[in-house]
């Protein structure tokens, strides 16, 4: 039997293009996509803090949790942009959960499933593309099943053509910050990521003359933090505190470190304790514009800033996207080798 032939896509250059900020935390993706001149019509995330702080720049809400809205209530859209939740998947989160005996990757009831919740959302609107960001320890977590599940559901299941690459964002940011993306598209593209330089901005670049003393370190944290890396490195471990200077790029900021900012700790000379950085670096080391309202508290927005994507480096990979989507297919969409049965997984709010 013969298939018949299907027109090959094109989304005119006038046709405005629609995605949905899934996870969205404090809008990272939100940024890079409107500067690609792709409209937000949706946008969901649990944690009410990180919604008061992308309500305070966005002008909106988002809504809550994702597990509360009907999928065929999500407006129509061209693409799906989600950083879903990474700790089931990061070197940090495993090894914490762990320790203390709980579940993690797939098994993670409050978080690891959350990927098939995504996939649940594409399976009923069929979005052109999506651009899906998490850890880069997601390609190993579990000997490299879990991202095999993950793979095999987008292209076999949902029948999309997805290119994936770990990006870092040192290039464009003083940080050392590896992330996997995965870009999707329902009819097979021309797509290549963008080339990120590997070397760029240093941290001086981002740093502030002047900030207040609370974030300098006390001497009884000062202590400890040197105390704990001189007990590791006798056993012959790697863990320590990070510290730099202007002329340095960072480690990878994480949702931690608001706790005791040891990770990236800013050298300010030998007869004064170094310092934290303050939340408004910690918005430059991610590459948010010095516009951007920061109306939490230093806890919250230290957690925000931790758990978000590096704003330059989403914007590459729009740019990208929206060129693809601007350019004929290169064939019908993708047939699924099996009959798509994707469902949503429902799950309690999850706190982070």
């Amino acid at each position: 039997m013969k298939t018949r032939p299907t027109k090959r896509a094109t989304i005119p250059s006038q046709a405005p293009l629609r995605f949905i900020d899934l996870f969205c935390g404090i809008g990272g993706f939100r940024l890079a996509f409107e500067a690609a001149s792709v409209q937000c019509v949706f946008s969901s995330d649990w944690d009410k803090f990180s919604r008061q702080t992308y309500e305070a720049n966005f002008g909106e809400a988002p809504h809550g949790d994702i597990h509360s809205v009907r999928v065929a209530d999500i407006p129509a859209f061209d693409i799906l942009c989600a950083g879903f939740p990474c700790q089931p998947f990061s070197i940090a989160g495993v090894s914490k959960k762990l320790s203390l005996g709980r579940s993690h990757g797939f098994q993670d009831e409050k978080q690891g499933n959350l990927f098939f919740t995504l996939a649940g959302i594409i399976d009923h609107h069929r979005p052109a593309a999506f651009v899906l960001e998490n850890v880069k320890h997601l390609v190993r977590h579990d000997k490299g099943r879990t991202f095999e599940i993950i793979h095999n559901t987008l292209t076999q299941k949902l029948g999309y053509q997805v290119h994936f690459k770990v990006l870092d964002g040192q290039g464009l940011v003083p940080q050392h910050r590896e992330r996997i993306f995965l870009v999707g598209f329902k009819e097979p593209r021309p797509f290549e990521f963008p080339d990120i330089p590997k070397e760029g901005l240093k941290l001086g670049s981002i740093l502030d003359p002047d900030v207040p003393a609370k974030y300098t370190l006390t001497d009884h944290l000062w202590n400890y933090l040197q105390n704990y890396a001189k007990k590791h490195q006798a056993a012959g471990n790697g863990f320590g505190f990070g510290l730099v200077t202007k002329k340095d790029v960072t480690r990878t900021l994480s949702a931690r470190y608001h706790k005791d900012g040891s990770e990236i700790l800013v050298h300010q000379g030998s007869r004064k304790n170094p310092r934290r950085l303050s939340p408004r670096e910690c918005a430059r080391l991610m590459g948010y514009p010095d516009s951007f309202v920061i109306p939490v508290s230093d806890t919250q927005a230290y957690r925000q800033f931790g758990n978000s994507v590096v704003v330059p480096v989403v914007s590459l990979v729009a740019e990208q996207v929206v060129r693809s989507l601007r350019q004929p297919a290169l064939g019908p969409p993708v047939q699924a080798d099996e009959p798509r049965a994707i469902t949503r997984v429902r799950t309690k709010s999850p706190k982070r």
